[in-house]
């Protein structure tokens, strides 16, 4: 297994860092991390997909980790830089599954790459802002992400110089700590399972995205608040929605509103679970993509 990063040149010049892992030769399962974050090892999610007889690619977005800024993009940018590097690998079908901040950049993956997206996934995904008023946003969010996205409602000026207090204070802690840093985002289900490793790799992932600046984690937010560049309707490959009932990060209402309006999406709505913890349900998701997509 080959944890060193590697970088692909993009046709506009800009750097894309990304890790492999699990079985090199496997069909490759795109992961597309949080927000913020980036590409660091993944133990745990690398030996499931290796028993799976899956690779495991993880890019950091762009303006994360080591990966150039791309300011302006949507959601959409995703499936271009996402394309690009599946052709430096010489791959052409793959899997997408995307976590929190990365539920909709799988989606975009799913929309606009039809012919080589097998089947795609997200887990406590985060839903369109604007639904015509079928969703309230920011309803459930614990206050940091209400203040946060408000910021971000205002413009870069307003977002800027708040998530550089936040990346100061989110990296500035020991893994111990993750889970009190995070305050109200996290319900008593995540507090529990935000220890030990799960709290070590994503102090990494906070640490290691926002080392060159919250660049990526900006461009994000602001993807987040306006069209996504591709609408849901037209996605045509099999997609599952994974979310769970406790999460304070992205509330149980914005899964079962992408169960609603994704075409032919697989709902897994769990009470129980919370934004973290539902990587209890890894193994499972792992399946289910695998069987979706006919592998």
């Amino acid at each position: 297994m080959d944890n060193a990063y590697r970088t692909v040149t993009l046709p506009d010049g800009r750097q894309l860092e990304y890790l492999v892992e699990g079985d090199p030769d496997g069909v490759p399962l795109v992961l597309h991390h949080g927000t913020p974050g980036s590409a660091v090892p993944f133990p745990r999610a690398s030996e499931a997909a290796a028993a799976r007889g899956l690779a495991l690619v993880m890019c950091s977005r762009a303006g994360y980790g080591g990966s150039s800024p791309d300011e302006g993009r949507t959601v959409a940018s995703v499936a271009a830089d996402v394309a690009a590097l599946l052709d430096s690998l010489d791959r052409t079908e793959f899997l997408s599954l995307g976590w929190s901040g990365g539920g909709p950049h799988s989606l975009a993956c799913a929309a606009l790459l039809p012919e080589r997206c097998r089947a795609a996934a997200t887990g406590a995904g985060v839903a369109p802002y604007d639904t015509g008023g079928e969703l309230d946003f920011l309803a459930g969010m614990g206050p940091e992400n209400v203040e946060e996205f408000g910021a971000a409602l205002a413009g870069r000026e307003a977002l800027a110089p708040l998530l550089k207090r936040e990346a100061a204070k989110l990296t500035g802690v020991t893994p111990e700590e993750v889970a009190e840093a995070l305050g109200g985002l996290v319900s008593p289900v995540d507090k529990a399972y935000a220890t030990g490793e799960v709290a070590g790799r994503m102090l990494a992932s906070f640490t290691h995205g926002c080392a060159n600046g919250t660049d990526g984690w900006a461009d994000d937010d602001l993807a987040f608040t306006q069209h996504w560049g591709f609408d849901l309707q037209d996605i045509t490959v099999p997609v599952s929605i994974w979310q769970g009932g406790q999460d304070r990060m992205v509330p149980f209402e914005h899964g079962q509103w992408l169960a609603a309006h994704v075409p032919g999406a697989r709902a897994h709505l769990y009470d129980d679970e919370g934004h973290l913890s539902l990587w209890n349900k890894l193994d499972e998701v792992f399946d289910d993509l695998k069987e979706r997509a006919g592998l």
